[in-house]
């Protein structure tokens, strides 16, 4: 697949490049598993001065031989004899770096944690000590959201505070999604976006996988999760078992159930038998891995809140291959197969409403976009679309068949929005549906 989109994080990359020919510069580089950081990176120092060191997991004497002979062969700095601690060779390279001018990517920074655990401490004091007179182009990219949140935005960890730059790496907007689509199928459906969207969530990764397999189509791309050489099949496990570590296992029960419809506090804590709150709040705030939904304009602490999964492959894995393992492990995968073909059209409801309220927000005419129900679920509408300045927004309605779609029914839902909230708004009624994709 050819590279797309990522004008925006280019033009930073670039700017900060050529800033660093004069003053140092140490971006943060953040992104989960398979979203196409080095691949970003690669595009965008392409025919530049760089070297590109990967942190893997050996001791530290093999990384430093490692990390030598890449700098060398890469950006050409002779290290005489051999350097045995990462403290020494990073000294060296900043040191280098007051002669000249170059980049330097530490790909899965997080993991130098592992090597020898006071890495970062030493890069503190290294840094502090050059980094006024360097001319680096220092990024340090990671994968594992925790572990690099708490490196980079910790003011007890030595590294808080040298940064001069941060930028996460987002997946692609449904734009971007279509054009790729339309690249490799021109002739592509409704169903089939909403299939590429549901699987993928715009992780580029994944959508290299189907695109490059000739995957264009709803069923096609369903057949390829479901085959038995399928990387989809173990991604779930080898993406996060090393992000919770040795508490997975809690964590993996908590995502099925919300993926599989238990979304409310009350609900996980009465199936799991144990108060799951302490779990559910390290998913919000340091794994960024669900989010706590609230009807739109709902004062904070509200006792409507839901939890969501809102990562799309994730919430497609913990609803369809984390639960059928055993059927895996049989070979039985034409009945898995069968049956998520005959969820499939109420599963991605949800994921319909979700890609409305992407679009809309990738709009950038609203500031606050959300569903909006009350506490007793009589009324609930799919797509709630403020722009708080100018006081305007949609209230939508989202079905797969248009024919199923009403404002008389709509707008009687939105009678029983609460006025001190949204009286204040001038409203449009508007729906949505396949053919609208």
């Amino acid at each position: 697949m050819e590279f797309y989109d990522r004008q925006e994080e280019l033009r930073i990359l670039h700017e900060n490049e050529e800033l660093s020919k004069e003053h140092a510069s140490f971006m943060v580089l953040m992104g989960r598993r398979r979203i196409g950081k080095t691949t970003l990176l690669t595009k965008a120092f392409e025919g530049e001065r760089y070297a590109y060191l990967f942190v893997s997991r050996d001791s530290e004497a093999l990384l430093c031989g490692k990390f030598q002979r890449a700098l060398e062969e890469q950006i050409g700095i002779h290290v005489y004899g051999s350097i045995t601690r990462l403290r020494e060779l990073f000294e060296v390279i900043m040191k280098e770096s007051l002669q000249r001018h170059f980049t330097l990517i530490i790909d899965e920074f997080q993991d130098l944690y592992k090597v020898n655990s006071s890495s970062f401490s030493d890069m503190q004091d290294i840094w502090d000590r050059y980094h006024s007179r360097s001319k680096i182009n220092l990024i340090a990219c990671g994968s594992i959201h925790s572990l690099m949140k708490r490196i980079f935005e910790d003011n007890s960890e030595p590294l808080y505070g040298r940064p001069t730059s941060k930028m996460t790496i987002r997946p692609f907007t449904t734009a971007v999604l279509k054009q790729i689509l339309s690249d490799a199928n021109p002739s592509y459906g409704p169903d089939d976006l909403l299939c590429l969207y549901m699987l993928t969530g715009g992780v580029a990764k994944y959508i290299e996988l189907l695109i490059d397999a000739g995957c264009t189509t709803k069923d096609k791309m369903l057949n390829a999760v479901c085959r038995q050489d399928s990387y989809f099949l173990s991604e779930g496990h080898d993406l996060l078992v090393n992000e919770f570590q040795g508490e997975y296992g809690t964590y993996f029960s908590i995502l099925q159930l919300i993926a599989s419809g238990l979304t409310r506090r009350s609900e996980i804590d009465g199936t799991l038998q144990k108060d799951a709150g302490a779990f559910l709040k390290k998913l919000d705030d340091d794994y960024e891995m669900i989010s706590k939904l609230q009807p739109v304009l709902a004062k904070p602490g509200s006792k409507t809140s839901i939890y969501e999964i809102h990562d799309n492959f994730l919430r497609f894995w913990f609803r369809f291959i984390y639960p059928y393992q055993s059927l895996i492990e049989r070979g039985q995968l034409k009945m898995l197969r069968k049956h998520i073909g005959e969820q499939y059209n109420q599963f991605t409801g949800r994921s319909l409403e979700r890609y409305f309220q992407d679009k809309l927000m990738e709009s950038g005419d609203y500031t606050t976009i959300g569903n909006w129900w009350d506490r007793s679920g009589k009324n609930e509408i799919d797509v709630v679309a403020l722009n708080e300045f100018n006081h305007t927004g949609i209230i939508g309605e989202v079905e797969r068949n248009p024919e199923r779609l009403s404002m008389k029914d709509l707008k009687e839902k939105a009678a029983a929005l609460p006025r001190n909230q949204f009286g204040g708004y001038k409203m449009d009624f508007k729906g949505f549906s396949l053919k609208d994709m």
